[in-house]
């Protein structure tokens, strides 16, 4: 679509399809990891949510009922990465399907002696490339307390990581910033917390970055909202490279929250 037309459609939708300020409160209200975030902000987040509802098919499977307020809520989790970076971030998919809790998608592999395995896990969220992002909506609507584990964001964020082609860590990076940079920082932190792991260390962040690459992304990215300061902490040079990539501060806006 062209750059103009698609910003005036945009345009018209805030114009004509916002968000009611009841309804936007009230299911924002509940989530702890927009604390912080100044008046301005939360009405820029009210803005991309509204689009994203708008531009995203939002529907319900195994019997959910999906109301607004629920949907308000999935929006302004997922929308909350793109603050600063624009919903063009989350282009090249359209369907967000939510069910009452967790869900078995079901996968097939080869192993190495060509016999194939079908995997039948129960699973909270999952993204496919070019294709839905998947939520139990228990697990999303409880998002946002503040102990590290975002499903929303966890899935948002390897749709970020797939603007290169393959879910692998490495989103597209701003120009102002070094691939080298980044590579080192995530090699050494992703290294240094599958050691942890195997040695059945008490873990800061959910063990689950352990699978690969990827998934230390989104695992990090859940915590650099949910838990910003534990993931400085821990991988001081990993939330810096984040904060740059997503442009935003939260562990500023924590330490801001308990000043006022």
């Amino acid at each position: 679509m062209n750059w103009s037309l698609k910003n005036w459609l945009r345009r018209y939708t805030l114009r004509h399809a916002t968000l009611p300020d009841e309804a936007w409160r009230g299911a924002i209200s509940g989530l702890s990891v927009l604390r912080g975030l100044s008046e301005d902000e939360l009405e820029r987040l009210r803005e991309l949510a509204a689009l994203f509802l708008n531009e995203k098919q939002m529907v319900a499977a195994g019997g959910f009922s999906l109301d607004d307020d629920t949907r308000i809520k999935i929006a302004a989790q997922a929308c909350l990465p793109i603050l600063n970076l624009g919903l063009d971030y989350y282009a090249g998919w359209v369907s967000v399907i939510v069910y009452p809790g967790e869900f078995v998608p079901e996968h097939e592999f080869m192993d190495e002696d060509g016999v194939v395995h079908v995997v039948r896990d129960a699973a909270m969220g999952e993204s496919w490339e070019q294709g839905p992002v998947i939520l139990s909506g228990a697990d999303a609507v409880r998002c946002g307390e503040h102990d590290g584990v975002n499903v929303v964001i966890h899935e948002l964020a390897h749709k970020l990581d797939m603007l290169n082609g393959a879910m692998n860590g490495f989103p597209p990076l701003h120009r102002e910033m070094s691939a080298e940079q980044w590579a080192q920082t995530f090699t050494a932190a992703f290294a240094d917390f599958c050691a942890k792991e195997e040695r059945n260390m008490e873990m800061a962040l959910d063990p689950y970055g352990a699978e690969n690459p990827a998934e230390f992304f989104a695992v990090t990215s859940e915590a650099f909202f949910e838990t910003p300061h534990i993931l400085r902490q821990e991988y001081p040079e990993v939330y810096r490279q984040l904060a740059a990539f997503y442009r935003q501060y939260p562990a500023a806006r924590r330490n801001s929250e308990k000043l006022s």
